[in-house]
């Protein structure tokens, strides 16, 4: 399945009656938050009058409304995932295996070198892998924290990277390492921010490629300037900006280990369904299709099945 009508098809058939009785669930869940909110905030007042403070009850009362909203929504959400989330995939694509509980291994994520920051919080799920065409990949949602103390000794957690984490196999052969990050520093400092890009030696050398769309919105790192320059390739460096236009995002990339790595940031959680709004709505489910789009279009967009180098 490709296609948006094809989809709208897909959810007439087939989708459409899982999502009544996941409906039914939902409002059950739903029922249950609303009386906890109906006993936890006169609770709430009542206590605030009584220590002539706002802030602590409120905060009190927050955070057991948070709590109580993710117990009951637990049962909920893992059912949408394996009844919804789970058929999307294999409709997109029958040869990928959907875990709503897996996610990228540390490990590899780490192997990336994307982002250099020690992990203290490492999590993510709705992992997918299989195969593609050629191309061996997976993919899975990823939230990669470090953990700062203030001077009472409370934790701070600081994103490092929250969004979609991919990784394929490249088509073509290499040793080095090379990477595309974002030329945030150029773009907004001119000059100047060229000045900053050649003294970041934590990557290899700066590379200077003769594309001028390119270097735009991407600055080079790598150990080889020829290996770089043979993994770059006019065509592929089209299809990495006509890629991050497509998406809108500022898009991070490795090539290590003959495996490309490409981290996605998001904000928002991408499959997961919302329990204060209806799922009988077809807008919600043609997101995630497009999510899901948008991940394995990957190879696609990259043209990582061209195996005109050797590697098969």
């Amino acid at each position: 399945m490709k296609t948006l009508s094809e989809l709208r098809n897909y959810y007439n058939t087939t989708l459409l009656p899982e999502l009544r009785v996941l409906e039914a669930q939902r409002k059950k869940a739903l029922n249950k938050i609303l009386i906890a909110a109906l006993v936890i905030i006169p609770l709430a007042i009542i206590l605030a009058f009584i220590m002539n403070d706002v802030v602590f009850p409120g905060i009190v009362a927050f955070g057991f409304l948070v709590g109580i909203t993710a117990f009951v929504s637990k049962k909920y959400v893992s059912n949408f995932k394996t009844e919804i989330i789970g058929k999307i995939v294999t409709s997109v694509e029958k040869n990928l295996i959907y875990s709503k509980r897996n996610r990228v291994a540390k490990t590899l994520f780490m192997a990336s070198q994307i982002f250099k920051h020690r992990i203290d919080v490492y999590k993510g799920d709705d992992h997918v892998r299989g195969k593609l065409g050629k191309t061996n990949s997976e993919f899975s949602e990823i939230h990669a924290q470090y953990v700062t103390r203030d001077s009472k000794g409370r934790r701070n957690h600081h994103t490092i990277f929250k969004g979609l984490f991919f990784i394929a196999d490249f088509s073509k052969h290499f040793k080095g390492k090379t990477f595309i990050l974002p030329d945030k520093a150029e773009r907004f400092l001119g000059g100047l921010g060229a000045m900053f890009q050649s003294w970041n030696k934590t990557r290899g050398q700066l590379i200077k490629l003769e594309d001028p769309e390119f270097e735009k919105y991407f600055v080079v790192y790598g150990s080889d300037q020829i290996e770089a320059r043979y993994i770059l390739s006019t065509s592929l460096m089209k299809r990495i900006v006509d890629f991050k236009k497509k998406t809108g995002k500022s898009i991070y990339f490795s090539f290590i280990a003959t495996k490309i790595f490409v981290a996605i940031p998001y904000r928002r959680n991408l499959f997961e369904p919302r329990i204060f709004r209806t799922i009988l709505d077809f807008t919600p489910i043609q997101q995630y299709f497009e999510d899901l789009q948008l991940a394995v279009g990957i190879v696609d967009d990259l043209n990582l099945n061209t195996r005109i180098w050797g590697k098969q």
